[in-house]
C-alpha cells in the first residue's frame, strides 16, 4: 500500500505540474480552440484524480464491494489510444492530447491494479482479462499503425479506433446507472465522477468541433449526453436515497425507544 500511496503522489504531482504549464498555455494563447483545449485538459486530469475517491474506499474497505472495474480499464484503453493518436507521427499539434492522455493513463492503471488486489478470485480472472485485452487492442494499434497501412491512413485508422472505444469508455458506467435504478441509491456513482464526465465530454466535443476532428467531437458530444444522464439520474435517486436513510434512522431511534415509557428519549434528550 505504502508503494500505491506514493506512485500516487508522484503522479498527482506531475498531474499539478501540468496543470500549471496549460494555464501557462492558455494565458499566453488567443486562439479560442487553445481556450477549450486547456479546459478539457485540465478537467480530464482532474477526472482522473477523482476517480481516487473510489479506490481510497475500496483500499479503506479491503473490499470492491459493488463498483465496477470496468470504466477505469475502459479508460485505461481510451487513454492508451489517444496518446497514441496524438503523437507527432499520426496527428499532427495534438502533442498536448497525448501528454494528458498519457498521464490519466498511469493514474487510471494504478486504480485498476487496487481492483486486481481486492477483488474476488473469480473477479481478478475477469479483470486480468480485461487488461490483456487493452493491451492486446493497444499493441495491434500501433503496429498495424506503423507498419501495415501507408503513413497518409495512420490518422484514420488510429482515429476510428479510438473514437469507437472512447464511446466504449463512457458506455461503461451504465451497468453502474443500472444499479442506481435497480437499487434506487446513488451510493456506488458518485456525484463529481459523473459531473467529470460530463465536464469533459463536453469540454473535449466542442475542441473537436473548433477542430474539425470527428475522431474527437463525436464519441465526446455522445459522452456528454451520457454523463448529463448520469447527473439526472443522481438528481432523481439523491433524493429518494435521503428520505430512505432518514427513514431507516428514524425507525432505529424508536426501536430505542422503550413503549412503556414513551417520554423516555425526551428525558434523554432533556439530561
Amino acid at each position: 500500500m505504502v508503494t500505491l500511496r506514493l506512485l500516487m503522489g508522484v503522479f498527482g504531482v506531475t498531474s499539478i505540474l501540468i496543470m500549471i504549464f496549460l494555464g501557462h498555455i492558455y494565458l499566453r494563447s488567443t486562439e479560442p480552440y487553445v481556450y477549450v483545449l486547456v479546459l478539457g485538459s485540465i478537467v480530464s486530469l482532474i477526472f482522473s484524480v477523482f476517480s481516487y475517491l473510489c479506490v481510497k474506499r475500496i483500499i479503506k474497505s479491503k473490499s470492491v464491494e459493488q463498483f465496477s472495474c470496468m470504466p477505469y480499464a475502459m479508460t485505461v484503453l481510451n487513454c492508451l489510444l489517444y496518446t497514441w493518436y496524438g503523437l507527432p507521427f499520426v496527428t499532427q499539434n495534438n502533442l498536448l492530447i497525448s501528454t494528458v492522455n498519457g498521464t490519466g493513463a498511469m493514474l487510471e492503471f494504478i486504480y485498476v491494479l487496487v481492483f486486481i488486489i481486492y477483488a474476488p478470485k473469480k473477479e481478478k480472472a475477469r479483470i486480468l482479462g480485461v487488461l490483456v485485452f487493452v493491451l492486446s487492442v493497444i499493441t495491434s494499434v500501433a503496429l498495424v499503425s506503423m507498419f501495415g497501412v501507408p503513413v497518409k491512413c495512420r490518422k484514420l485508422l488510429c482515429g476510428l479506433v479510438a473514437a469507437i472505444f472512447c464511446i466504449v469508455m463512457y458506455a461503461s458506467p451504465l451497468s453502474v446507472m443500472r444499479l442506481v435504478i435497480k437499487t434506487k441509491s446513488v451510493e456506488y456513482m458518485p456525484f463529481c465522477l459523473s459531473l467529470f464526465v460530463f465536464l469533459s465530454g463536453t469540454s473535449w466535443f466542442i475542441y473537436g468541433l473548433l477542430g474539425a476532428d470527428p475522431f474527437v467531437f463525436v464519441p465526446n458530444g455522445l459522452g456528454s449526453v451520457l454523463g448529463m444522464m448520469q447527473l439526472v439520474l443522481y438528481a432523481i435517486y439523491r433524493e429518494k436515497d435521503m428520505k430512505s436513510k432518514k427513514t431507516v434512522e428514524d425507525a432505529g431511534s424508536s426501536m430505542d425507544i422503550d413503549p412503556e415509557n414513551p417520554n423516555q428519549k425526551k428525558q434523554q434528550d432533556s439530561t
